[in-house]
């Protein structure tokens, strides 16, 4: 049989063949589908993992001011419940810290800003800034008719002491394995005059 002639009866675009195409395919996929299903059915059960402790050590102190324990509230608590890691509020009589661990790369810690605005806060003057102790944070102005206005900052810092001030680029780093956690995300809140 010639190259023509085969090349004719298998791809010529006649109705027969398309059909014959698609029916050969939907098989193919079909035997891809069950032969998943067994090896799922009949796949050795996966060695059971240590889950990690629920309760974090939270500091007792933040830049030598004494820290006292806030509650959360219930959206926050809610949020808590869903989140990779801990969160707490705390203050050390000047400012509102809200701390969180992350024990594994998740979008569901984003920007401060971003929370921000969704509590009807305007966000301005967003910068990098370096405090008295050389950390460098991402800092803005929120602002809220009938509420004071807050100066936030906010950076992340992983196990190996590295620090983050924007959310997307730990995330990356985070995921990719170019950062290891645990991390902890720290955002300050304080009144300005």
């Amino acid at each position: 049989m010639s190259m023509q002639l085969l090349d004719r009866l298998l791809f010529a675009n006649h109705f027969m063949q398309r059909i014959a195409h698609k029916a050969a395919f939907a098989a193919a996929m079909v035997l891809c589908i069950a032969w998943c299903a067994a090896t799922a059915v009949h796949a050795p059960a996966a060695p059971a993992v240590a889950q990690p402790a629920t309760s974090t050590a939270w500091p007792d102190t933040w830049d030598g001011a004494r820290l006292r324990p806030l509650a959360l509230s219930e959206v926050e608590q809610r949020f808590a419940e869903h989140f990779p890691g801990d969160i707490a509020r705390m203050t050390d009589g000047a400012q509102t810290l809200v701390l969180r661990e992350v024990r594994t790369p998740t979008r569901m810690l984003h920007p401060a800003a971003d929370c921000y605005r969704a509590l009807g806060y305007r966000i301005d003057e967003a910068r990098l800034e370096r405090d008295p102790r050389e950390r460098l944070w991402r800092c803005f102005l929120a602002d809220r008719p009938g509420t004071p206005r807050l100066r936030v900052c906010e950076r992340i810092v992983d196990a190996a002491g590295a620090a983050f001030t924007d959310t997307s680029a730990w995330y990356w780093a985070a995921a990719s394995g170019k950062s290891t956690g645990p991390w902890q995300a720290i955002t300050t809140a304080r009144v300005v005059e």
